[in-house]
């Protein structure tokens, strides 16, 4: 973009540092030599009042907006069932967290979408649907009034071999959206978690149990912290880690999700 700025400068003719201080005239040079595009199916985006990174298709498919969940774990309900809090997939379940959020189902769009944003080149995949979470479940996000924002941590070796970190993405986007701190490091993993695939809720439990601490030097005491992930599963890994923060001291903890798992 310098270059392009340079130039005009000169073929143009305007005063010098006139480009640099014309920030949307930019904005608009910009999307003219580069349009918009979907970041998830890589369509064009209408260059006249854009604001966001999906095409309406798009966001369609992946965030339904007559979704109705659970208050504490986040499962979809049915009509009837609203406003249950302790439905179904968490009645029997002494949870850690005390309220979840998601965006929709981990089904068909947003489970594609979820899955690519998890591996290299997929951080524009994890921008564009963290902004889509704020815009959609902004006002469930904003009545957790949280004080801090944290991401669930990945291990360093998985980070390493995916190229990327979509839970620390998800989290600056949302305190972004609340205008409150984003601590990446809260949390620190104690050791590396074995797979957690096909296992059962009990099993989940037991291969996490203190996996999670606080670093050190931050204090939460009396805190109010958001936890953000990706996918929320059997919520064992969201309870494991709420667990440390408020052993830590943390007052509540709460949970916003791009994707929650649906069980029959």
């Amino acid at each position: 973009m310098r270059w392009i700025v340079l130039l005009a400068d000169r073929v143009v003719g305007l005063p010098r540092g006139f480009w640099q201080r014309s920030e949307p005239l930019q904005a608009h040079l910009l999307r003219l030599l580069y349009p918009p595009r979907c970041a998830l199916c890589d369509a064009d985006l209408a260059t006249s009042g854009f604001r966001s990174q999906l095409c309406d298709r798009c966001e369609r498919a992946v965030a339904p907006l007559d979704w109705v969940a659970c208050n504490q774990c986040g499962s979809p309900l049915r009509e009837m069932e609203y406003p249950l809090r302790n439905c179904p997939q968490c009645r029997h379940l002494h949870l850690e967290f005390d309220a979840a959020v998601a965006l929709s189902a981990y089904q068909g769009r947003l489970k594609e979408a979820v899955l690519r944003m998890k591996w290299r080149n997929g951080e524009p995949i994890a921008e564009a649907m963290g902004d889509l979470l704020c815009a959609r479940r902004g006002d469930l996000i904003r009545e957790l009034r949280p004080d801090v924002v944290a991401p669930v941590p990945l291990h360093w070796h998985r980070r390493w071999l995916r190229g990327t970190n979509s839970p620390d993405i998800l989290a600056k986007r949302v305190a972004s959206f609340l205008q409150v701190r984003c601590h990446s490091n809260l949390l620190k993993l104690t050791r590396s978690i074995p797979s957690q695939k096909g296992l059962g809720i009990k099993e989940r439990r037991r291969n996490l149990a203190g996996a999670f601490r606080v670093a050190k030097g931050y204090d939460i005491k009396g805190a109010r912290v958001l936890l953000v992930d990706d996918v929320l599963t059997t919520g064992a890994t969201c309870d494991s880690a709420a667990k440390a923060l408020k052993t830590a001291g943390a007052a509540s903890v709460a949970v916003v999700v791009l994707a929650r798992t649906i069980y029959q």
